[in-house]
């Protein structure tokens, strides 16, 4: 059976699913790096990815968005050049109640019987205005230009929009 789309689960509708302890099985999430880039430089310039709407982003959607922010910040600037985190993580463990789509299908499955469903992935909870990830960078107008058009890229891995806040940020967290 093929996965469902993003958009069946972005929407938050029950509480919170995150105790270990009570799951069984659950599957790690895909995302395994938080915090790319040169740690010890001090930057001048803060690129943050804001979320606009309250949702539920995917294990694979904030694993899209490093790699593709990650990806062009490396080839734009050099590796040493930029200090690249993500400050939301996949705790809460959504979970499918899988049903066969075909002919025939009616004899082999239960229906709702036992339909508490079983995991299937990981997601992070987010509110709006919520900060997705943070980007340190040399202040200077090539780097602000080039930031925005990043974020911008990496925004739209997410499932609902994203703006990009730029400031002079002279001391680092």
């Amino acid at each position: 059976m093929s996965k469902r789309p993003a958009k069946c689960y972005t929407r938050i509708d029950r509480p919170p699913y995150t105790r270990r302890e009570y799951v069984r099985g659950g599957p790690d999430p895909k995302i395994r790096i938080y915090d790319m880039g040169n740690r010890e430089k001090k930057f001048d310039l803060r690129g943050e990815l804001i979320i606009e709407e309250r949702c539920q982003v995917s294990h694979k959607a904030l694993e899209a968005l490093r790699i593709s922010i990650n990806r062009n910040l490396t080839n734009k600037m050099g590796k040493d050049d930029f200090h690249f985190v993500i400050h939301v993580k996949p705790f809460h463990i959504i979970r499918e109640n899988r049903m066969m789509a075909f002919a025939g299908a009616d004899r082999l499955q239960d229906g709702m019987r036992r339909a508490f469903g079983k995991p299937v992935g990981r997601v992070a909870r987010v509110r709006d205005g919520q900060i997705i990830c943070s980007v340190w960078t040399n202040d200077s107008e090539k780097n602000r230009e080039l930031l925005k058009k990043i974020l911008n890229i990496g925004g739209m891995k997410l499932p609902r929009p994203a703006k990009v806040r730029l400031m002079a940020d002279l001391n680092k967290d």
